[in-house]
């Protein structure tokens, strides 16, 4: 009966540290809160600034960004979207996914590919 109630005990804590986290993005948890996407209005200072400000900036600006990389201002961000560095981090294509916490919703994800293709203007 003891060792039963051991088996038991060891394959609960085992499932309790390998079901329980998981990582879905916001938007496919709770797709009802927010339908929309403004894929219209994307400008740097507008749209792309406050995605940066919210998911970036804390580790990628101060005297020591991580990974050597500053996200702080237009003069930094346009080369690393220009040639492509930016969208393969979005993506994790060949490079860390960034943010590490997760990815960013898809909706953010286009609105970075928008201001991409548009020629990444500083507006």
């Amino acid at each position: 009966m003891k060792r039963i109630f051991i088996i038991a005990s060891t394959v609960s804590i085992f499932l309790c540290f390998f079901v329980s986290c998981y990582y879905d993005s916001e938007e496919a948890l709770y797709p009802s809160l927010n339908n929309s996407c403004d894929t219209l209005n994307v400008t740097y200072s507008g749209t792309i600034t406050p995605i940066l400000n919210s998911n970036c900036v804390s580790c990628h600006s101060g005297s020591v960004p991580s990974g050597g990389i500053v996200l702080t201002s237009y003069s930094t961000v346009q080369p690393l979207a220009a040639n492509g560095t930016l969208m393969k981090a979005l993506k994790g294509n060949g490079v860390p996914l960034m943010p590490p916490s997760g990815s960013l919703s898809s909706c953010k994800i286009r609105q970075f590919e928008i201001w991409i293709n548009n020629g990444t203007p500083n507006n």
